[in-house]
């Protein structure tokens, strides 16, 4: 079972080979981690993953949970595992000590949520939107509510959610409707109606902590008048001991193509009297403070589509060792054997496209977590204002780079079985729907397209963009010294120079003030920027590939030749795709938002 959540060659590779983790223990908050303890929290992670997430993945697609009687019922084995997570110390791996976590660095703390992630990514969403939320009252909330909420939720007796849609607004944040009233004793009541809210209710904890957004009565329109609440399921009284249920009521369960293990409901706030809740932040600040708590989301959601598409890729490659099918091109007897899938060079072609996205993908999201930890506790402020914003200009392509391509191994691992990955037999169709919600929710691709052209690219007056370029071209630099990676850093290179030529014309067109014709293709602005940015990573999983074989690294020289082969393929097969993409978008084409509505 661990071999199909994740190679641990590359994990060992990743972490410590080529984004030097141990690195961040000179940090003081990390002072009491050695390797050793380092390794020792991921073979537990995987040991969960393993022995409590995995085994029942299946069941809790195969009988999601259901609406009885006012409340939900599921598959037991769901709390089972979360109560292992919570006893073993996982459930608040990154936090404080103080906070009963285990002060982890952030690109460990999030590599042990992955492994649970690919395992079983129903039942870690529990856990995963708890520690978001959290995170939020952490940062924005008062002692009051950190110690009332924030506290229990860490430790797992609280479980939390965040609560943005409404059914008439869907992803227009500034169209939402909850409305807030003061009650006079420093609490609110709130009226309205919310949807797609992930664990929004069960069985599995104490309470739930609800972070809802929803405006004041003075508040102004749009964006700008969302404020943001604090609402329990049921209300805690001084002493920290639960009182009355609060207005919150479940008004049904929405049933999902795939990730059916965490629930997805519809919330109704406020049928009665008005729910309670409790102001977080700043009034009309709501939505800054939210995107504290989106942002995380956004990197787990990424994280959660690589290691999806890993599992994917593991049970394919498997599958494609042991299937024996067919013969060489060329053999002409039928009299001689069968070979396994893997002699076949379409085959080959597809696995190597998998490993190539998904080992890639794995890359991005740990170069976001190493930036989480350099934007808190790097030496100097230089490097830590460098860090936050490299990581605020990559989080869009972490969230959806990883949730487009990942799903597209998904989709060629259910390829590799052929007939028998489209039958519920297999665990490939499963993967691939579980995955299939990571484009859409915590901001759709479109969205994110958007935040990375039409603001990321050019904040701080596109000083984030040149720092990132200013890196790449370095290692460009380096790779072209180097006989083997020479073409690769070459083809890298010429791929860059066609993604800012892009970048260029379309700040040209948005100068002028024609803001929509300037971001009409920004999905594709990042799929290009995207495959860029992993390209670049390849190249630097190939400089440590090599001198993994030079020096006699620590993993198996088949497995240092295994990356060179990739990035090769990624350098051929899919940084053209980069020109392609670039050219259109040097062009601000128009095509699509030429289409009117009478023309489909």
């Amino acid at each position: 079972m661990q071999q199909r959540i994740i190679n641990p060659h590359d994990l060992a590779f990743q972490l410590f080979e080529l984004h030097q983790t141990e690195d961040v223990l000179q940090y003081d908050r990390y002072a009491d981690h050695s390797r050793d303890t380092l390794e020792a929290a991921l073979d537990l992670a995987l040991k969960v993953a393993a022995e409590e997430f995995a085994p029942h993945a299946r069941l809790v697609d195969e009988e999601e949970p259901t609406f009885e009687s006012g409340r939900v019922e599921m598959r037991p084995e769901v709390k089972k595992a979360l109560d292992v997570l919570r006893e073993t110390g996982l459930m608040a791996a990154g936090q404080d000590y103080e906070l009963g976590g285990m002060q982890l660095p952030a690109v460990v703390a999030q590599m042990c949520v992955g492994l649970l992630k690919g395992a079983n990514v129903g039942t870690q969403g529990y856990a995963g939107l708890t520690i978001a939320a959290a995170n939020l009252i952490l940062a924005h909330g008062s002692e009051e509510q950190k110690e009332r909420y924030a506290r229990p939720m860490l430790a797992g007796r609280f479980f939390g959610t965040m609560c943005l849609t409404e059914p008439h607004a869907g992803s227009s944040l500034g169209d939402l409707k909850t409305r807030a009233e003061p009650a006079g004793d420093g609490s609110y009541r709130l009226k309205g109606n919310k949807i797609f809210i992930s664990a929004g209710d069960h069985e599995l904890s104490e309470n739930i902590v609800h972070m809802v957004l929803g405006r004041l009565p003075d508040a102004p329109a749009g964006v700008k008048g969302i404020s943001l609440f604090l609402v329990p399921k049921i209300l805690v009284n001084d002493d920290g001991s639960l009182g009355e249920r609060n207005d919150v009521a479940l008004a049904g369960l929405i049933h999902k193509m795939g990730y059916r293990g965490t629930t997805s409901t519809m919330l109704n706030f406020g049928e009665k009297n008005g729910a309670v809740g409790y102001l977080v932040g700043e009034p009309h600040k709501g939505l800054a403070a939210m995107f504290h708590m989106m942002n995380e989301a956004r990197i787990g959601v990424g994280l959660g589509a690589v290691m999806l598409g890993y599992t994917g890729y593991l049970h394919a490659l498997d599958y494609a060792r042991d299937r024996k099918q067919g013969r060489p091109m060329g053999e002409k007897d039928p009299n001689t054997g069968q070979v396994p899938l893997t002699r076949h060079a379409d085959i080959r072609r597809m696995l190597l496209t998998q490993k190539a996205y998904v080992e890639g993908g794995l890359s991005l999201c740990l170069e976001g977590a190493r930036l989480v930890d350099e934007k808190k506790f790097a030496e100097n402020e230089v490097d830590r204002k460098e860090a936050a914003g490299l990581l605020d200009l990559l989080t869009p392509l972490i969230k959806s780079w990883p949730s487009q391509f990942c799903l597209e191994a998904n989709s060629l691992a259910i390829q590799v079985h052929g007939g028998y990955g489209y039958t519920r037999e297999y665990p490939v169709e499963q993967f691939y729907r579980d995955n299939r919600l990571n484009p859409i929710h915590e901001g759709t691709h479109g969205i994110q397209g958007m935040d990375l052209l039409g603001r990321k690219v050019m904040q701080a007056e596109g000083q984030h963009y040149r720092a990132l370029l200013k890196r790449i071209r370095r290692t460009i630099a380096e790779a072209q010294k180097v006989p083997p990676l020479a073409d690769n850093a070459n083809r890298l290179d010429k791929a860059l120079a066609q993604l800012v030529e892009a970048t260029d014309a379309i700040n040209v067109v948005r100068a002028t003030g024609a803001t929509e014709r300037a971001l009409a293709n920004a999905s594709l602005y990042l799929e290009a920027f995207g495959h860029t940015v992993v390209g670049w990573l390849w190249l630097r999983q190939a400089q440590a590939a090599l001198a993994g074989i030079e020096n006699a690294g620590p993993q198996p020289e088949a497995f240092y030749r295994g990356k060179l082969r990739a990035c090769d393929y990624f350098a051929r097969y899919e940084l053209p795709r980069v020109g392609s993409l670039a050219g259109l978008l040097a062009e601000v084409d128009t095509t699509a938002l030429d289409m009117t509505e009478s023309e489909f």
